[in-house]
């Protein structure tokens, strides 16, 4: 069995695209985190209380210690659930994350998006998503400077896959960023992931806007912890290297497997 945390936070599920490199191998479990429907709509949205979402849904099918596989934001949710829960699950596999020292890479990543895209395009996607941060605007509103920072995600943005059709929850996207924040000023994963004792591993893009080092970092933090950057690759490496995915799960089974 396989949890599956989508990135965001507040953006609709989205990991369709995982399914035909691992259902033939693994039972992947995808839920809607709490923001949209058909989950809850309503607060709180610190990473407390999606740490626990987490565990619901671990209780409710009854799943005894499965895999977790967080992409983005559910890649530091999954080091939250690490750090919080580690006996409640087998191992796990972080798909380019925002990671856990300083500020995960946040800046680099607001950066490296402004160079990626062309500069009016840059102009409006920040005025947007500083809207968003503060809880203001639209949804379509927040959508649209999603849509002008898409491209940058990809090694090549010349190149990029067209983004699918997407839904977010403004108060989620902002109140959780505002957990993060709180969480990176009181160390809550540097000082916890060595305590870490499952398998882990993490699945980099050597172009992602989020530098592969602030992932490097994370790796290094938790003893025995895998680490791969993928030549080539930007954020989304099940789009731009097919394979990718399937052999890094493949990897953190093995060894999940063998330590049990």
């Amino acid at each position: 069995m396989v949890l599956v945390l989508h990135g965001g936070p507040g953006l609709r599920e989205y990991t369709e695209t995982l399914l035909p490199e691992l259902v033939d191998a693994y039972t992947l479990i995808r839920y809607q985190q709490r923001g949209l429907p058909p989950s809850t709509t309503s607060g709180p949205f610190d990473i407390g209380t999606q740490v626990q979402d987490v565990l619901r849904v671990i209780d409710a099918l009854k799943l005894v210690r499965p895999l977790v596989l967080g992409h983005s934001w559910g890649g530091q949710l999954a080091m939250h659930l690490l750090v919080a829960s580690a006996d409640r699950v087998a191992g796990a596999l972080i798909v380019d994350p925002l990671g856990a020292v300083g500020d995960g890479g946040a800046a680099d990543l607001h950066r490296i998006l402004g160079e990626r895209a062309a500069p009016a395009a840059a102009r409006r996607a920040r005025e947007l998503d500083q809207k968003a941060m503060r809880g203001e605007g639209s949804e379509e509103d927040a959508i649209e400077g999603l849509s002008l920072w898409w491209p940058g995600y990809f090694c090549d943005p010349a190149k990029a896959l067209p983004m699918p059709a997407m839904r977010i929850c403004l108060p989620t996207y902002a109140k959780t960023f505002e957990s993060i924040g709180e969480h990176f000023e009181r160390g809550t994963l540097v000082s916890r992931l060595p305590e870490v004792p499952v398998s882990t591993h993490f699945l980099l893009g050597e172009l992602s806007p989020i530098p592969p080092l602030h992932g490097l970092a994370s790796a290094s933090l938790i003893p025995g912890a895998g680490v791969e950057v993928v030549p080539g690759c930007g954020h989304f490496p099940r789009l731009e290297r097919e394979g990718s995915v399937r052999s890094a799960l493949d990897r953190v089974a093995e060894r999940s497997s063998a330590a049990e």
